[in-house]
């Protein structure tokens, strides 16, 4: 059956998640543009989307995830990779654990200096005070009043401050501002949380918009086909309600599908490696070998301790009345375990000192798991705590491409993790100095051994290879500035970073800080 057509827009935006929401919202927000906005996903109304600790219940929730695999990496013994990605109104900013991160000013500045005028930090960093409504007022580097709420840790929490006393005595500045003036050091993260709720693009830039008459919100509406007549960007072609329609577009196509689902739909439209699209069956409409290639991802290793005392997140995980006391906290005043997002601090610093910033991160948890199961994270059944180490900045170089002809059908995910020496070099660093934070006469006194991977698996003996080496935020796509590719004028615009003609550098930790600093 063709697809039902007759609808007709100024704008399309295909993927209402981090970019998608803000790209919809600012182009209707004078009045004289009709935008239609699509989301594969349901509406966010899931209330554990709106509970910050609530993430973990989303982790492996398919009704609000994508919850795609890798491809088998022949660095890792040939595993595949969980990668959580959000299917719902605010996208993966409504599964994420919320830390508001920008990255690393010289990065942006780096992007100047390959030829993306207007990139560097000086030029963005007004748009970054712009969507901010910072907890602690306006600053040199901050701003107040705008649409993403940025809040810092409801509470302190006496593990965290012995974490960050822990990497601070190991050499770490402190920092009580990543997003500053410096980004080195260790401190508590803020996190994109307002009112103890999450502040997805959805609340901050989707909410305050739905009542507008020019912009239609579609949920469970997958785009499968971007239309394209004699080289223009015409039209979307999505499935709701398993029926197929086709809405025209008279300005432009927007791809916001992120960091997968983006070049995805590009390749499904004929805009790909034309070997690619052959071999599936679809008509090459630009053959264009750089759509989904340099995908880059930030890598990491998980590191789980027994505590020894129960001050973390697995008692209540593994204790029914306790969870019932921390709903209850929540429900009705909002504070509690429940009203923090979890990755509540850690700090940057740098595999090699003679590197101009840093190519490390650190996370800390109050809660360490098993195993994952349906409902999400399973909790280890006696009090247990994470540190994580993430290079930011690795050789690695992946794909995403078809697997099938197939819209539903998930494409294939190749990382090409742990090929070069220097990725190795900096993980291995990255774990010797997280276990270095617990030797720490701060730290110590709360660990009583190391779990994952364990003692028996040392830095200088293949321990990036351990099963506890995972991705942690593609950055290929999704990742890099948004760029309009043009195919001879309006054609589709990558607002979600569909960066084939980018500079090849990776912009490392740009957590819950999308394209929507374009706001």
């Amino acid at each position: 059956m063709p697809p039902a057509t007759g609808e007709e827009f100024d704008y399309i935006v295909t993927g209402a998640g981090s970019a998608g929401c803000a790209v919809a919202a600012r182009l209707s927000e004078s009045g004289r543009h009709r935008v239609l906005l699509l989301e594969a996903g349901p509406p966010d109304r899931n209330p554990w989307i709106h509970i910050p600790m609530g993430f973990s219940r989303l982790f492996a929730n398919p009704a609000v995830n994508w919850m795609y695999e890798s491809e088998p990496e022949a660095q890792l013994g040939n595993r595949t990779l969980y990668q959580p990605r959000g299917k719902v109104l605010g996208g993966t900013s409504s599964i994420n654990g919320m830390v508001y991160m920008r990255g690393n000013a010289g990065d942006y500045d780096e992007w100047r200096q390959r030829g993306c005028t207007g990139w560097d930090y000086d030029s963005v960093l007004p748009f970054f005070k712009k969507a901010e409504n910072q907890q602690r007022g306006p600053s040199e580097f901050h701003g107040a009043g705008g649409p993403l709420t940025v809040s810092d840790q409801p509470r302190r929490h006496e593990l965290a401050d012995a974490v960050v006393a822990g990497a601070i005595e190991s050499g770490l500045p402190p920092n009580d501002d990543f997003n500053g003036a410096q980004q080195e050091g260790a401190g508590y993260f803020q996190s994109t949380t307002g009112k103890s709720k999450r502040w997805s693009t959805a609340t901050a830039y989707l909410k305050p918009a739905r009542t507008r008459a020019n912009l239609t919100v579609r949920s469970n509406a997958l785009a499968t086909k971007i239309q394209i007549e004699n080289n223009q960007a015409t039209g979307v072609t999505y499935v709701s309600n398993g029926v197929s329609r086709t809405a025209r577009a008279l300005g432009e196509v927007i791809v916001c599908g992120g960091v997968f689902n983006s070049p995805q739909l590009l390749q499904l439209s004929g805009i790909g490696p034309a070997r690619l699209l052959s071999q599936h069956g679809i008509d090459i409409v630009r053959d264009s070998s750089s759509v989904g290639a340099h995908l880059q991802d930030h890598f990491y290793v998980r590191l789980a301790y027994r505590c020894t005392k129960p001050i973390t997140m697995n008692e209540l995980a593994n204790s029914l009345p306790r969870k019932i006391v921390a709903m209850a906290r929540y429900v009705f005043f909002k504070t509690g375990p429940l009203a923090a997002n979890g990755v509540t601090c850690g700090g940057f610093g740098r595999s090699d000192p003679r590197l101009e910033r840093p190519d490390l991160q650190f996370n800390f948890s109050p809660f360490s798991y098993a195993s994952r199961g349906p409902e999400g994270a399973i909790a280890h059944q006696f009090p247990g705590f994470s540190l994580s180490a993430v290079h930011l900045r690795p050789d690695a170089r992946g794909t995403v491409m078809l697997k099938s002809p197939d819209p539903l059908a998930a494409p294939a995910i190749r990382f090409n993790f742990l090929q070069t020496q220097y990725d190795l070099q900096a993980l291995t660093t990255g774990v010797r100095m997280a276990r270095g934070f617990t030797k720490q006469p701060s730290l110590a006194p709360y660990v009583a051994e190391e779990i994952v991977p364990g003692p028996t698996i040392n830095t200088d003996a293949g321990k990036m290879r351990c099963p506890t080496c995972i991705p942690s935020a593609p950055a290929g796509w999704d990742r890099n500035p948004p760029i309009r590719w043009s195919i001879r004028g309006c054609a589709c615009t990558a607002s979600d970073g569909c960066g084939w003609s980018m500079p090849r550098s990776c912009r490392p930790c740009r957590r819950a800080t999308p394209t929507r600093q374009r706001s």
